[in-house]
């Protein structure tokens, strides 16, 4: 019996996690996550190395038991429903794990056929894959000869041969380049925009801001912040006003009067020279009202406005204490185990 069967009405949520923990021998790699992913979005999971991310993935894509806690996916129960499963999901890993005996085709082909397409359906969808990934001329090329960016959009395209209803990404763009990083960003909205679900572990903040409608944070196994992007900005408090003078002369000026007027509180306010503009910590609307009314008693006119929440990297190093990672441009393709 799958989830729809029990209940028609789960909230269209096509992923739905309660309680779920895995040990490897000591360590609690998850230690009790809940988790919900709406249908046709993109849910970002972040956390530090040897958060938790990839156990996750894994236990939601079978390849993995958890040890207790329940889950459900496009409707089926992971633990006891994990063959029916499978044909309903997709899974790009950290590293491509294509056959590099095999052309493109046959990798593709070969995956359609253990998916129980036809003969001519599985060509159709290996071909019709290729194009879409800009892989026909190297179809018949044996996967070997394949750069790392083709080897991931092979991987990717792999992931799609059966039409899954959700599709886990984790860390999908590990080791590519900036260009190949970007198709494969655009190639996942495309997805998204055809009601595929996406399960989305990664490092890079860009890519979360890119993809993703909703944010959840793990680390040490335990989900310790979720919600949509602006959500989590906001939960970390503080905005930064950013002012720009119609006369780039009163930079320094601007910013030594309001300094002076005790508005700033114990921050100081900068100069942006770079961009003409004076950055003024604010904690609540009273105090930014303030400022703009005081900039305006002192006879400075204003070319510009603007109030900016603190950036993704701010709100991964405020939740979790450490840094994100930043996007690098080549990486061993490699397998491994990931906790």
């Amino acid at each position: 019996m799958t989830r729809s069967d029990k209940n028609p009405s789960n909230g269209g949520h096509a992923v739905e996690v309660r309680g779920l923990v895995k040990h490897y021998g000591s360590t609690k790699a998850l230690d009790g996550v809940d988790l919900d992913v709406r249908e046709g979005t993109v849910l970002g999971v972040l956390g530090p190395n040897g958060a938790g991310k990839t156990t996750l993935v894994r236990c939601l894509s079978t390849l993995i038991t958890p040890d207790s806690g329940s889950a459900f996916v496009a409707g089926y129960d992971v633990l006891h429903q994990p063959r029916q499963l499978r044909r309903k999901i997709g899974l790009t890993g950290q590293y491509a794990s294509v056959d590099e005996k095999l052309s493109g085709f046959e990798n593709l082909y070969m995956i359609g056929r253990l998916l129980d397409l036809s003969r001519s359906e599985a060509r159709r969808r290996a071909a019709e894959l290729l194009e879409r990934f800009s892989l026909t001329e190297a179809g018949k090329r044996t996967a070997f000869t394949y750069s790392g960016g083709m080897r991931r959009r092979l991987d990717l395209a792999a992931s799609m041969i059966g039409q899954p209803a959700v599709l886990y990404l984790d860390e999908p763009t590990t080791g590519l380049d900036p260009r190949t990083r970007n198709e494969v960003w655009d190639e996942v909205k495309r997805m998204v925009g055809e009601g595929v679900t996406v399960l989305l572990t990664t490092q890079y903040m860009e890519e979360a801001e890119q993809l993703a409608s909703e944010l959840t944070v793990i680390d040490r196994g335990q989900i310790i912040a979720n919600g949509k992007i602006a959500e989590l900005k906001a939960k970390i408090g503080g905005r930064t006003l950013r002012v720009r003078p119609a006369d780039p002369l009163e930079l320094r000026t601007m910013a030594a009067d309001l300094d002076a007027s005790g508005l700033t509180g114990l921050a100081t306010a900068t100069v942006d020279a770079e961009h003409g503009t004076v950055l003024v910590p604010v904690q609540s609307d009273e105090q930014l009202t303030a400022i703009v009314g005081a900039l305006a008693e002192r006879g400075y006119a204003l070319a510009d406005i603007a109030t900016e929440l603190p950036s993704l990297d701010e709100v991964f190093l405020s939740i979790t204490g450490q840094k994100a990672s930043a996007p690098q441009d080549a990486a061993p393709i490699r397998e491994e185990v990931a906790v």
